[in-house]
């Protein structure tokens, strides 16, 4: 292996290689591993810790980019690999551009806007995952969600997260758990998971048609897919991303113990709050007592006061009977004195009257000698044309009546 080495270090080394960037890991050496290639192939690279903190970009999978070093043989393994000395971007490979097409096409469609955005539920009744059977991914969120919220149950709608097949798996399952929420309310929270990889490993979450149907859930989705570093279009289309599986459950299932704390904080709080109104109304209390006092000293109050206003009423009674005695005797008193005028009055007038009557009396006419004629139907005659010749008539005296007749003139 070591002759091979040599040989390959004197015919090519150093040389420089263009391509796009995949696999690319950190070890806790700080070392740097990664894979470059192009249509034409691939080839291992190490990127050591001297070099690897140099560089003045963040490497990601997908990204093109131009490396330098020398071509080496792992003797472990007898592997080709390229130790690079410095790395720096050459452009964009062809699969991150066409993720960038697909972003800017589902962006266009509004699925990644701000407003779509749901908050999750404080405390769901149900939690759904989706992923792989398999996958670490689930072990991880499990664990998590046992340590935290042991008392949610934990739906898993399986499907497939790498290959061919797994859009289409992905899609199935995601629409599984949207038909069961709909019917029984099942997973009130919905985690989307997948361990960390390569940009081509996680392409079944770029895919255009699961991005739809991240959009189409009737409950808040969390993305979970990948590490820290990586994203993918479902990232952006559900309620909320998360950097890794694990810290998806975590954001969905708030520790137990940090519920306690908050229902104890709760009942401290209302204690508080229910001591202090104690406090309010005893004090009111207390007030109300003193303005009281002792009920026999009001009921003695009460009593002298009613005492008084009785003295008031018949005294009251008594002046009032004497006041109406006094009036009644007056009243006894001047009724004949007035009484005895009104009859004076009553007759002087009505002398007056007879003198008047008498004066109008036809009786005293005819004692100067006057008459009163009336015809035969005793009819008064006023006026001689009311007296035909021959006619009957009577005259009235003073003394009695003649029967007299009408001569011509």
């Amino acid at each position: 292996m070591r002759a091979i080495a040599d040989t390959l270090a004197a015919r090519f080394n150093p040389i420089a290689v263009r391509g796009e960037l995949s696999g690319f890991s950190r070890a806790a050496s700080g070392h740097c591993y990664f894979t470059l290639k192009d249509d034409t192939g691939q080839v291992r690279c190490a990127l050591f810790r001297r070099a690897a903190d140099q560089l003045d970009f963040v490497p990601r999978d997908g990204q093109l980019v131009e490396a330098r070093g020398k071509l080496d043989v792992y003797g472990p393994r007898g592997d080709l690999q390229l130790i690079v000395d410095s790395l720096k971007p050459a452009g964009q490979g062809a699969l991150f551009e066409q993720f960038l097409r697909l972003k800017a096409q589902l962006e266009a469609e509004g699925l990644f806007e701000a407003a779509r955005k749901r908050p999750l539920p404080a405390q769901p009744r149900s939690i759904g995952v989706v992923t792989s059977l398999g996958a670490a991914a689930l072990r991880d969120v499990v664990t998590a969600l046992r340590r935290r919220v042991p008392h949610i149950p934990v739906v898993v709608y399986p499907a497939s997260v790498q290959g061919q097949q797994a859009p289409a798996e992905l899609c199935s399952a995601l629409q599984t758990a949207y038909a069961r929420h709909a019917r029984e309310g099942e997973s009130e929270v919905l985690l989307l998971v997948r361990g960390g990889g390569s940009l081509e490993d996680l392409w079944s979450f770029n895919d255009p048609q699961v991005v739809r149907t991240i959009a189409q859930a009737p409950m808040p989705v969390i993305c979970g897919v990948g590490h820290e570093t990586d994203f993918t279009l479902a990232d952006f289309v559900a309620d909320l991303r998360a950097p890794t599986p694990t810290a998806a459950a975590e954001l969905c299932a708030p520790a137990r113990e940090q519920r306690l704390g908050e229902l104890a904080y709760l009942q401290e709080q209302l204690a508080s709050s229910v001591g202090a109104a104690l406090d309010r109304q005893g004090q009111r209390l207390d007030r109300l007592a003193q303005r009281l006092g002792r009920p026999s000293a009001r009921l003695h109050d009460g009593q002298q006061q009613l005492m008084r206003l009785q003295h008031r009423l018949q005294n009251g009674v008594r002046l009032s009977a004497q006041q109406q005695g006094a009036r009644l005797q007056a009243l006894q008193t001047a009724l004949p004195v007035a009484l005895h005028r009104v009859l004076e009055r009553q007759d002087t007038r009505l002398q007056r009257c007879e003198v008047a009557l008498a004066m109008l009396d036809p009786r005293l006419v005819l004692q100067r000698g006057y008459a009163f004629l009336t015809n035969e139907q005793g009819l008064a005659l006023t006026r001689a044309a009311q007296a035909l010749p021959g006619q009957a008539v009577r005259a009235t005296l003073a003394d009695g009546e003649l029967g007299l007749h009408v001569d011509p003139a």
